[in-house]
């Protein structure tokens, strides 16, 4: 991907990595594709919970490392979760079946997309959470048009 500059945001604690995913949501649209890399801990499934909830979605929301993939019906929008974390190689996508998820009604959001690298549809937004000091920093980066227009949405209502 080559990227628009990165967008850069300091989270300080758990609720400001909620508030980041829940200003992204409103700019986030069917057809688009997120990736979600960082270390583990570093609050990849709690910015998913805040896009969700930002989303309008009320329920639990829970981390698919064992199930790979949960998902969630937001209105007419199919909501995928999906942690690649325990694919050992990119060629366990082909046998998951993943790619028909990939659709102009559905919103995928990927954790540990480097475990199935060369294998996904075009990336909208990559996000980059990152430990700095007590709290952690999220990188944004885009170069398609519908994430760059997230990513413009973002900076103009987060500070």
């Amino acid at each position: 991907m080559t990227t628009l500059p990165v967008l850069r945001k300091s989270l300080p604690d758990a609720d400001a990595t909620m508030r980041a995913g829940a200003a992204l949501a409103p700019v986030m649209r069917g057809g688009m594709v997120v990736t979600l890399s960082g270390e583990l801990g570093a609050g990849k499934t709690t910015l998913v919970r805040g896009l969700l909830h930002g989303l309008g979605w009320a329920g639990p929301v829970k981390s698919p490392t064992y199930t790979l993939v949960e998902h969630y019906l937001i209105s007419s929008l199919y909501f995928y979760h999906f942690d690649f974390y325990r694919f050992d190689e990119p060629a366990e996508w082909e046998d998951s079946g993943f790619a028909e998820y990939f659709r102009s009604d559905a919103l995928c959001v990927i954790e540990w997309p480097e475990r199935v690298r060369g294998m996904l549809p075009p990336i909208d937004v990559a996000l980059t959470l990152r430990y700095q000091g007590d709290g952690r920093e999220l990188l944004l980066a885009a170069d398609r048009p519908a994430g760059s227009a997230c990513l413009a949405a973002f900076a103009s209502t987060v500070r």
